[in-house]
């Protein structure tokens, strides 16, 4: 019996998490993890072989990254979160909250910009492409905060909360396309707040951080409104298959939970990326500072102690 519209059974026994994580790849992200992982795998290599370093913790981000997009998307969590809401929950959380910090610290822009080869005069590569859509308007627009946190609070409130969902989920293209959507806005949310690759909007430090706290608080809202409420939310999930032994509230109460406690994951890891980079910031400030010392004599330094020395003259 078809349980999703597009052949999911319903005959999966009660949920473990040993069959979660049976190897039951989706051919779509199978193919996009094993390229991204090729295409960044060659992009250190070529810099290798030119003589450039590249940070291997960069390396080590990028590549647990993508492990943690195939933990959800290739395995049986995939097949459970066809029939179970908290199952599915545990698949947004983390390919949206988890899957592109990791990602994003393993600057892959960066990555291409340096690997990728100039193309030739008047003549346009993958390189000046790249360069021409990071600066294009339509790149300041999806990585403003104006627009990345209202669309983070609409992956949840209008997907879960309107007949969208249930759309979506009745055709693999559509549970394809929203997985997909899921992190490609976790991208642009985190991006300009914590991501190492260049970008069109980049804030100071404090800005950042009340960016994130913007966003992070809705999903406990969410987590808890799943969790108070006394009838199914989600139509996809209301009539689960009975081999799974399972009460749908119950479930639902689950998801709900599992929303509300993810939402302070991305925050700590965040916070600690950000004070990381905040305080290289201003180790390399304060370095530039001292060459631009050393190169004209301190003239700064001494402007100041003539201005201190005019103020005292004045005072006598």
């Amino acid at each position: 019996m078809d349980h999703s519209g597009h052949g999911m059974t319903t005959d999966l026994p009660p949920f473990t998490l040993g069959r979660g994580l049976e190897f039951s790849p989706d051919l779509f992200f199978l193919v996009g993890c094993l390229a991204a992982l090729g295409l960044y795998g060659w992009g250190v290599a070529r810099l290798r072989r030119r003589g450039d370093a590249w940070p291997v913790s960069r390396t080590v981000f990028f590549a647990v990254g993508v492990l943690t997009v195939a933990l959800v998307m290739c395995t049986k969590l995939n097949d459970y979160g066809m029939v179970m809401f908290s199952v599915h929950m545990v698949q947004h959380m983390v390919i949206s909250m988890l899957s592109p910090i990791l990602l994003l610290l393993g600057a892959p822009v960066t990555l291409a910009l340096r690997a990728l080869p100039v193309a030739g005069r008047g003549s346009t590569g993958p390189r000046e492409l790249l360069l021409k859509l990071l600066h294009s308007r339509y790149m300041k627009v999806i990585t403003h905060p104006g627009f990345t946190i209202p669309m983070f609070i609409a992956s949840l409130y209008a997907l879960y909360f309107t007949p969208l969902f249930d759309f979506l989920m009745g055709s693999k293209p559509g549970h394809i396309g929203m997985m997909i959507h899921f992190l490609m806005v976790g991208v642009v949310f985190f991006w300009p707040i914590m991501g190492v690759d260049p970008g069109p909007h980049r804030p100071g430090y404090v800005m950042r951080m009340l960016e994130l706290f913007a966003g992070m608080p809705f999903h406990a809202f969410f987590g808890i409104a799943l969790m108070m409420a006394s009838e199914p939310m989600v139509e996809a999930y209301a009539n689960p298959p009975a081999s799974l032994g399972i009460d749908v509230l119950a479930d639902q109460n689950a998801a709900g939970g599992i929303a509300w406690a993810f939402s302070e994951i991305p925050s700590v890891l965040v916070l600690i990326a950000l004070v990381y980079q905040w305080y290289h910031s201003e180790q390399r400030q304060a370095v530039r500072k001292d060459r631009a010392a050393d190169r004209d004599g301190d003239k700064e330094l001494e402007a100041y102690n003539a201005y201190l020395a005019s103020l005292r003259a004045r005072g006598n």
